[in-house]
This record gives structure tokens, C-alpha cells and sequence, in this order.
């Protein structure tokens, strides 16, 4: 059976529709959908499709939802009609029990996609926040590091700014300074301590 033969029929009995007329038992009606007959699929709509609003009404709320959750339960009551087996009860307490199932289904996953749609909005309101602010924190940071070393000998500064910001090794910075390579190592070492020391006080 299509879809919109399903929706058809789903339109014809929504709430307040359908002719109250009595007719074979849902039962029957359900044996003869699992033979694929259609007139008995929107006979069985017709009988229960009240019902199955109305309990899905009471889970779901929202009308529009209620109704296409209606039409779900009935597309599936047609694919699993071959399948049903009458030890399992009765045909209107199987669709029942399908109905409140599929209504707790949705609204599990409205519930779930706001959950989702709330992060993704505090993720993308905090983002720029915390760019911002990373930003920031890194400005100052060079800023402190520049203070710093100011505070520095001539040759204290020159070895560290070569070696740590144009990456230039201990020996790299001696021959570029003419300097033996311990001096440079031991200015080095003291120009550290003083910067440490100033980056400490001034954070």
C-alpha cells in the first residue's frame, strides 16, 4: 500500500470522522490487511483511528504532531499486520500499545533535538567569548614578556631573542654575537632567571 493511500485514509479518519456503523471486529479486519487488502486496512483506520489520536493526544500535546504520529502508528500497523500473532492479545491493544510507544518515541526525540539545539546555541554564543578572551590573554602576555626584557642586559636580551624567537642554537647565537659559546650559554641562563623572576612578579 503507498503512502498517500495510507494518508488517505488517515485524513478520513481523523478525530470526530468516520460513520460509527458496526462491521467485522478490528480483528478481522487486521487478518485481512496482512493480505495486503486495502479496503480492510481503511475499515480497521476507520475503528480505531479515534482511539489512537486521542492516546497519542495525551503523550504528544501538540495536535499537528498528534496527527502525523497517528499516521505512523497506521503505516506501521499495515507493514507489521502479516506478522501479528492474536496470543499476543487483541488487535486494538496491540495498535494501543504501538501508538504509545511511537508517542513517547517523539517525544523523546523533540526533547533530544532541544537538547541538541540548545548546546549548539551556547557553543556558538560562548565561542566568541572565549576567542575574545584567549585573544586578550595572549596580548598580555606579550606585552609582559616585552616589559620583561627591557629589564635585561643588551646581551642577555639579544641571546634569548635569537635563540627562542629566531630559534638560532647556542652556537648560531655566539658566532652571531662574537662571543664565546659558554658566555653566551651562561648569559643566557641568568637572562632566564631575571625573566622568570619578572614575569612572576608582573602576572
Amino acid at each position: 500500500m503507498e503512502a498517500d493511500q495510507i494518508q488517505a485514509a488517515a485524513l478520513r479518519a481523523l478525530p470526530g470522522t468516520g460513520d460509527g456503523v458496526c462491521g467485522p471486529t478490528p480483528e478481522t479486519l487486521l487478518a485481512r490487511t496482512g493480505r495486503g487488502d486495502t479496503d480492510a486496512f481503511g475499515a480497521l483506520y476507520d475503528q480505531l483511528a479515534a482511539r489512537v489520536y486521542g492516546l497519542v493526544r495525551r503523550v504528544v500535546r501538540d495536535p499537528a504532531q498528534a496527527e502525523e504520529v497517528t499516521q505512523e502508528v497506521f503505516v506501521g500497523v499495515w507493514q507489521e499486520a502479516p506478522r501479528f500473532d492474536p496470543a499476543r492479545g487483541s488487535v486494538t491493544g496491540w495498535v494501543s500499545t504501538m501508538a504509545h510507544r511511537r508517542a513517547v518515541d517523539r517525544v523523546r526525540s523533540v526533547e533530544a533535538q532541544r537538547a541538541r539545539d540548545v548546546r549548539v546555541a551556547a557553543r556558538s554564543t560562548a565561542r566568541p567569548h572565549d576567542q575574545v578572551a584567549e585573544q586578550v590573554e595572549t596580548r598580555l602576555e606579550h606585552e609582559r614578556i616585552r616589559g620583561c626584557l627591557g629589564d635585561l642586559t643588551a646581551t642577555q636580551r639579544e641571546s634569548i631573542t635569537l635563540a627562542y624567537y629566531s630559534g638560532y642554537t647556542y652556537r648560531e647565537v655566539a658566532e652571531l654575537l662574537e662571543l664565546p659559546v659558554g658566555t653566551v650559554k651562561t648569559r643566557m641562563r641568568d637572562g632566564l632567571s631575571r625573566l622568570s623572576d619578572c614575569m612572576g612578579g608582573r602576572s
